[in-house]
This record gives structure tokens, C-alpha cells and sequence, in this order.
């Protein structure tokens, strides 16, 4: 590195000139050290997959899907329970007060008390198969609904990649132009001993100065989008951002090439295959309203005692018991249940549009995740080789300003180059990141089980077991 030790430059600047030549060297020597703390980050100690992991389980947004999803399963026991008999009893009591008026013109009054108890029991026996198809429709609204927390998961786990990689990059952004605001104020007080010595015009001290004031604004800018990133970080996260280990991209989780990607998107996407279980919901509707148009049959039991206390009566107790068959054969209701066929038909077509529609959308998102991540491959590499080149150009104006060709403010300006590359060097980084993520989310399999998270697993298919067959009971499996 060029240090400007040479008898000329002590001359022209004097002893306070070299001072603060010397204080320039040292910022020179921390700049290219915060450099080297940024291509080495090995020392950070938060982790992108510990974020990740947090989300997954403190997310409000997945948590919320994770208990509409809950309610979702409700409706196959719902289901269920048209298969079942349904129990109900009655029970009546009172006081009556009786005044007769007899033949003999006598009058007879008494004070009753009469009770009635009974117990019902039915069960639809035939009902055109709509019980069936009703759960058939319900299991396939639990498993459309499984594949939309899944795209809730995927789009969270974006998110945080994007937080993340976003608030790592912006710390380091505001370190490196921090630094380049101390070096340019270094740069304005040699260049202005130097005007005073007369080695320098005052054309260099105003370069100087504007020099340093767009670095102030370049700080100022990253300082803002750094604090904006920050909290969007905890509000994806839920804490706030530490010491951030720079993420690596998931090229071992990505297809060689394009084609296999979009057959994994079509494949695997849960809005695809959540799109196909809507299909299955919409013809199981289809039946459900067929159904109207067959008889029903069902039986009925009941018991019931009736104790009537007016001595008057020739029984006091009545005990009754009763099976009871009832069939309804629908023959016109207006029109009623073929309009509602006609229109589970429509709502069939409208929904298979839809499963056409999420496939051309998840090909057009392939293709472009494709695309951007292979660019930012390419926007890497670039910026490898800028960063390269700005080392050698330092290097190159370092030896002529030995030489005498060159001045100080042009060694700056090659380091300032230098850094800016760097900085675009660690945006690139970020993008290439980012990138790789979307690619993984597009295709469908952006799922903590394939990134390896260190969490609980989080299993839907528990909870719907849980309750699937319940015939009783408040609470829910949670304790709630």
C-alpha cells in the first residue's frame, strides 16, 4: 500500500500534515479490515435457519392458518354425525287446579299434578347417499385445506429469507459507507493543510467536501432502509435482528434444469394440489344436491309415560311405547332442487378453471424464479470480477502515485470505488440468496423438513385424527 512518506510530502504539508496522514493510513488499514470481516463472516452467531425455526413456530400468521385449519376438520365429524342416531328426551310437570260443576248442581274442585316423561330415538336409514357424499365432500375440504397452510408456510419462510438477508445486507451497507465517511473526512483535512502548504488547489478541497457530502447521504439512505428492514424482520420473525450469519443459497435442493422444476411445480405446489382437491369437493356437492331428488327413509322409537292425578279419570298412568317408520318421495318442489343442481355444475366448471389457472400461474412463477436465479448467478460472478478489477486498479494507482503521477484524492477515489463494489457486491450475494429461495418456494418444496430446521414438527393430520371419530366432548385436543 502507498504511504506518503516522502520528504516531498512532508514538506509541502509540515508536521500537523503528517499527522493527519498518519490518521489516514489507519483508516485506510480499518476499511480494508471491515472488508475482510465482510468476505469472512464466520464470527456472526444468528443463523437464517434459526430464524426460520422460530417462525415456524411463533408466526402468528401460520399459526392463525394452523387453527382455521383446525376448525376445518370439524366439518368431517359434523359429517359423521348423519350416520349416527339421534337421542332426545322430554320432560313436562305442572300444577293444575280442576273446578267441576256437577249435574246436581254440586261443584267439584281438586289440585293436579300431572307429569309426562319420554325418550325418542331416530335414525335416517336412506337419504339418497348424501350422508356419504357429505363426508366425502368435508375429508376433501380437510385435505384442500392442509395444502393452504402449507402456501401459508412457504410464503412466511419467504418472508424471513427476505428480512433476514435483508437486514444482513443493510448492516453491512451502513458499515461500509460509515466507513467511508470517516475516511472522506480524513481525506478533507489533509486536503485542506494541503491548500494551506499551496500543494493543492482549492478545487481540491471542494471536491473534498462534495465528495463527503454524498457520503453523508449514502449513509443516511442505508441508515433508513437498514432501520426499515430491521423491523420487518421482527414482525416476520417476531425478534429483533442480532449479529447475522450471511445465508448460503440451496442449489443442492434445486433441479439441474428448468423442465424438472416446472414438473415439480405442477406436481407438488400446494396451490395445484389444493386446486384438485377443490375438484373433489365440487363433485361431491354435485351429489350432495342430487340427493334431494331421491326418497328418504327413516325409523323413529320412542317411550314415554304420561301420570295424570284426577281420581276422577278411569287411569291415573299412561305408558307408551312406539316404532315408527317414515319414508318422504319427493315428487315437486318448484324447481328448487334441479336449480341447485345446475348450479353445483357451474360451480364444478368454475373451480376446474381455476385448477387450469393455478397451473399456468405456477409455470409462469417457475419460469421466472428460474430465470432470476440464474441471473443472479450471473450478477454474482459480475460483481466477483468488478471487486477483482477494483483491487487491481487500487493497486495499479498506488504505484503511480509512488511515482508522482497521481495524488492522493485519486488513491481515495480507487479505494471509494473499491468499497462500492464490495457493497454491490454484497447485494448481489443477498439477491443470489433471496433468489434460490423462491425458486425452492415456486416449485412447492420451501417446507422445513427439506431445509433441515431444528423444530418441532407441526402435524395437521394429528388433530384431525383426534377428532374425526369423537362422539362427545367440549374441549378441544389443545385444552381450550
Amino acid at each position: 500500500m502507498w504511504v506518503p512518506d516522502s520528504a516531498a510530502f512532508r514538506a509541502a504539508v509540515g508536521p500537523e500534515g503528517t499527522a493527519v496522514a498518519a490518521r489516514l493510513l489507519g483508516r485506510v488499514l480499518l476499511c480494508a479490515l471491515f472488508l475482510l470481516i465482510v468476505a469472512n463472516p464466520s464470527a456472526r452467531a444468528e443463523t437464517l435457519a434459526a430464524a426460520l425455526s422460530f417462525a415456524y413456530q411463533n408466526n402468528p400468521q401460520i399459526n392463525a392458518e394452523r387453527a382455521r385449519q383446525r376448525a376445518t376438520d370439524e366439518s368431517v365429524p359434523q359429517a359423521l354425525a348423519n350416520y349416527r342416531p339421534q337421542i332426545s328426551a322430554q320432560l313436562t310437570g305442572g300444577l293444575l287446579g280442576v273446578r267441576n260443576l256437577l249435574p246436581d248442581s254440586t261443584v267439584q274442585s281438586a289440585q293436579l299434578r300431572p307429569w309426562s316423561a319420554a325418550v325418542t330415538v331416530s335414525k335416517t336409514l336412506l337419504d339418497g347417499f348424501k350422508t356419504a357424499n357429505t363426508v366425502r365432500q368435508a375429508e376433501s375440504q380437510v385435505r384442500s385445506g392442509r395444502e393452504a397452510l402449507r402456501n401459508i408456510e412457504q410464503g412466511v419462510f419467504l418472508d424471513v429469507v427476505t428480512a433476514y438477508t435483508s437486514v444482513y445486507a443493510g448492516q453491512s451497507l451502513v458499515e461500509a459507507q460509515r466507513a467511508s465517511v470517516n475516511f472522506l473526512r480524513e481525506t478533507l483535512s489533509a486536503t485542506q493543510l494541503r491548500q494551506r502548504a499551496g500543494d493543492v488547489t482549492p478545487t481540491d478541497v471542494a471536491q473534498a467536501e462534495a465528495r463527503l457530502s454524498r457520503g453523508l447521504a449514502d449513509l443516511n439512505a442505508a441508515e433508513v432502509s437498514l432501520a426499515v428492514a430491521r423491523a420487518t424482520y421482527q414482525q416476520v420473525v417476531g425478534l429483533a435482528p442480532g449479529h447475522l450469519v450471511p445465508g448460503t443459497p440451496l442449489d443442492q435442493l434445486l433441479p439441474g434444469l428448468r423442465d424438472q422444476a416446472i414438473a415439480v411445480g405442477r406436481r407438488e405446489h400446494p396451490s395445484i394440489v389444493g386446486a384438485m382437491h377443490d375438484v373433489d369437493a365440487a363433485q361431491s356437492s354435485i351429489k350432495i344436491t342430487e340427493a334431494a331428488l331421491f326418497p328418504t327413509l327413516g325409523v323413529q322409537g320412542s317411550v314415554s309415560r304420561n301420570v295424570n292425578t284426577d281420581t276422577t279419570l278411569g287411569t291415573t298412568r299412561q305408558d307408551i311405547a312406539s316404532v315408527i317408520g317414515t319414508s318422504n318421495i319427493p315428487i315437486y318442489d318448484g324447481g328448487l332442487a334441479v336449480s341447485q343442481i345446475r348450479q353445483a355444475k357451474e360451480t364444478l366448471t368454475q373451480v376446474r378453471i381455476q385448477l387450469d389457472r393455478a397451473r399456468m400461474q405456477i409455470d409462469l412463477a417457475v419460469t421466472a424464479a428460474w430465470a432470476t436465479n440464474e441471473g443472479a448467478r450471473v450478477g454474482v460472478r459480475a460483481s466477483e470480477a468488478e471487486v477483482r478489477a477494483a483491487t487491481l486498479a487500487l493497486e495499479g494507482v498506488q504505484r503511480e502515485a509512488r511515482a508522482g503521477s497521481r495524488t492522493t484524492l485519486d488513491v481515495l477515489n480507487s479505494l471509494q470505488d473499491l468499497t462500492a463494489a464490495k457493497s454491490r457486491l454484497i447485494q448481489a450475494q443477498r439477491d443470489r440468496v433471496v433468489a434460490s429461495y423462491t425458486l425452492l418456494s415456486a416449485m412447492g418444496r420451501l417446507d422445513h423438513k427439506r431445509l433441515g430446521l431444528d423444530t418441532p414438527d407441526y402435524d395437521p393430520a394429528l388433530h384431525y385424527y383426534q377428532v374425526r371419530d369423537a362422539w362427545f366432548g367440549l374441549r378441544t385436543p389443545s385444552g381450550q
